[in-house]
This record gives structure tokens, C-alpha cells and sequence, in this order.
């Protein structure tokens, strides 16, 4: 008798974990699910040292963020935008998982900057890919309705920090070569 109810205790813990993966999967899919993207904008300028360089990057209050998602035939579906706050903190809220009718697909998605109202420091950086962008992954968090994608901070920098453009010239061929002293 005793090999039989283990037996039934341990199909029901196998129907009850399945249960709750099930559960966890309905819940990823729930058309209410609401969508956050959060992350931080800093300030990182060269001409400190190197250990205030790396360490201590300013938040930039003001700075603009945005979300954009495409379709399948990489047409623009979604654009959202937020402006960080006095850490430098965004949080865009994407509402469901729906926009115009369609089904959005957070990995076609891309988060990037936009804007600095910082007059020293308004240079775009790609560290942490806010130039270029980012395009979500697995979420850093679900949890009853909420999605959330917590990404790394994002970086503005100073004129005077900005990499010279070494690449040959596109002008150049607008240039009068014909006046040439020989």
C-alpha cells in the first residue's frame, strides 16, 4: 500500500508542476500583459580620469528614449517614447501587447536614444548600444500582468570625447582637381 500512494503523491506532483508551467506560459501569453522597458541615461565624459571616467558617469535628466517594433515585413508597427527623469531613469510603458491590431514581437523591438537636453553632453555614444539600438531579448522580470526589460544604462558624451570621422572622405570628389600646378 505504501508504494502505491507514493506512487499517486508523486504523479501528483508531476501533474502539478506541469500545471504550473502551463500556468506560467498562459500567463507570458495574456493579452493584458502590459510592457515595460527601463534603463538609465548617463553622461560619461573623457576628459576626467580614468577612474571618474568609468565610474562616475552623471545621470542626464531630460534625455529622451525611444521603443520602436516592427512587423514581420519590417514595417514600423509601434514608436513609443519617454524622457528620463532626475536619475536619469526611463521607463517606457508599450500598454499590451497589441498595437493597431497587431501582435507585437518584443524581439522586434529596439530601444535607443534620441535626445540630450545636456548642452555639454549630447554626443551619441554606442556603450550599451544606444546609438545603434537594442533589441530586446528575455525579459528581466514577469510578474502577474507586468513584462519588464530592465537594459543597461546608455551613454551620452562631450564633444571633446567624440572619435574623429578617419574615413576617406566623401567630398573629396567634389573637390576641383583640374588647377593643378605641375
Amino acid at each position: 500500500m505504501g508504494s502505491v500512494s507514493f506512487a499517486v503523491f508523486a504523479s501528483s506532483i508531476l501533474l502539478l508542476s506541469v500545471a504550473a508551467h502551463v500556468a506560467l506560459a498562459d500567463l507570458w501569453g495574456d493579452e493584458d500583459d502590459v510592457i515595460h522597458v527601463v534603463g538609465k541615461v548617463l553622461c560619461q565624459d573623457c576628459s576626467q580620469g580614468w577612474n571618474e571616467w568609468v565610474k562616475g558617469s552623471d545621470p542626464i535628466k531630460g534625455s529622451v528614449v525611444s521603443v520602436t517594433c516592427f512587423d514581420d515585413r519590417n514595417r514600423v508597427i509601434y514608436y513609443n517614447s519617454d524622457t528620463t527623469d532626475d536619475s536619469g531613469v526611463y521607463d517606457i510603458t508599450m500598454g499590451n501587447k497589441y498595437a493597431n491590431g497587431k501582435k507585437l514581437n518584443p524581439r522586434a523591438c529596439s530601444v535607443r536614444l534620441v535626445s540630450s537636453p545636456n548642452p555639454v553632453c549630447n554626443v551619441l555614444t554606442n556603450s550599451g548600444g544606444g546609438k545603434d539600438g537594442v533589441k530586446l531579448g528575455r525579459p528581466s522580470s514577469v510578474y502577474r500582468d507586468v513584462i519588464k526589460y530592465n537594459l543597461r544604462p546608455f551613454y551620452y558624451t562631450t564633444p571633446m570625447c567624440e572619435e574623429p570621422d578617419t574615413s576617406e572622405g566623401e567630398g573629396d570628389d567634389d573637390k576641383d582637381h583640374s588647377a593643378k600646378n605641375y
